[in-house]
């Protein structure tokens, strides 16, 4: 049996349906170019909003869901390693859909897909943004029209990062627990193999950022509420990613949603205020990382097709175009270091108003 609510798991949530998402910290990329994919430095702490009471505002209380602190300008991409069974997700930036651009609906959509397939897509990085390529996420505060949100719809009201889950419909469902048994049975006749992709990219230790500590490293009587500074996600450089067209029917998947959260973004001050925890450190410096000689990945699935851009993602432009040019160094990996990849359940996290 799966479960019938939202949890989190250490700093995974676990979605119904068995969806795990985490939010992993990662290097921001130039916003010019084509890159291979960043390394993970560790995952994002996430806490219960209702766990916090009178310190955190009313909306988020209203909205419910989960809270993780985040810098200005600082990436992140999710990581969907530990997905037990099929699940079509919806992924939303200030409820506009990452994949297709199109306002937040509570239906699955095909023309255009607005989900991503799991366990299929292991990882998500960014909007849907080009051709076999996603720009990346990067934590901007709303007000200024860098969001996704704000580009797309001409307004800045929500913020924060949307999840919802898709079971397949309970006759799939059982046909494929069926063929995935017979699957069973029969890897109990061969000879283990080595070497297959199974979970994250290798998480790898990086460099710490001056004053910091260093990061884990891809494969991974309280003060009163006040107005916390809202943050969004825009959008940084752009990598190579594909994200997967359903090869399933639609029919193949449940009507309704089986759980879905809210996931608010907090500054390092307000996490602090809010929770008494210290955030995570700084963002690793990208050039020290590359220079240490760290691995970056490149990711291939000669099996899936990739899913086209619409003209909604297209065309947002970097957070640079906002905040400025970003003047942090870049040294490009060499070519050896770039790696090619591929080929316990918490309290019920409480849904709100959104």
């Amino acid at each position: 049996m799966t479960e019938d609510t939202v949890r989190i798991d250490g700093n995974a949530l676990r979605l119904p349906g068995g969806v795990q998402v985490r939010f992993i910290r990662t290097l921001r990329l130039p916003e010019t170019g084509t890159h291979a994919l960043p390394p993970g430095l560790g995952e994002f702490p996430v806490r219960r909003v209702e766990d916090y009471g009178d310190r955190v505002p009313a909306e988020w209380r209203a909205r419910g869901g989960v809270m993780l602190p985040v810098y200005l300008r600082e990436a992140m991409w999710l990581s969907f390693a530990g997905t037990a069974e099929p699940a079509a997700l919806q992924v939303g930036v200030g409820k506009v859909c990452a994949v297709s651009g199109k306002p937040w609906s509570s239906r699955l959509a095909r023309d255009p897909q607005n989900y991503v397939v799991l366990p299929r897509q292991p990882w998500l990085d960014g909007i849907n943004s080009g051709k076999g390529t996603v720009r990346q996420f990067v934590a901007v505060p709303l007000g200024l029209g860098a969001t996704v949100e704000g580009q797309v719809t001409g307004e800045e009201v929500w913020g924060g990062v949307q999840l919802q889950s898709f079971p397949l419909a309970p006759e799939e469902l059982s046909a494929w627990r069926e063929a995935e048994r017979r699957k069973a049975q029969e890897r109990l006749r061969m000879p283990p193999s080595v070497g297959a992709y199974g979970g994250a990219m290798p998480m790898m230790a990086a460099p710490p950022a001056p004053g910091a500590a260093p990061g884990a490293a891809r494969p991974g009587g309280a003060p009163r509420a006040r107005s916390a500074p809202a943050m969004g996600l825009g959008v940084g450089g752009s990598m190579r990613q594909e994200v997967y067209r359903d090869d399933r029917p639609l029919k193949a998947w449940a009507k309704e949603p089986a759980g879905r959260v809210f996931v608010h973004l907090v500054t390092p001050p307000e996490w602090r205020r809010i929770t008494g925890e210290a955030p995570p450190p700084s963002p690793v410096d990208r050039a020290a990382y590359t220079r240490a000689g760290l691995p970056w990945f490149d990711y291939y699935d000669q099996d899936a097709a990739d899913l086209a851009p619409t003209d909604d993602l297209g065309s947002v432009k970097p957070v640079g175009d906002w905040l400025g040019d970003d003047h942090e160094p870049w040294q490009q990996p060499s070519p050896h270091q770039v790696k090619p990849l591929g080929d316990a359940p918490g309290k019920p996290v409480g849904d709100g108003d959104w």
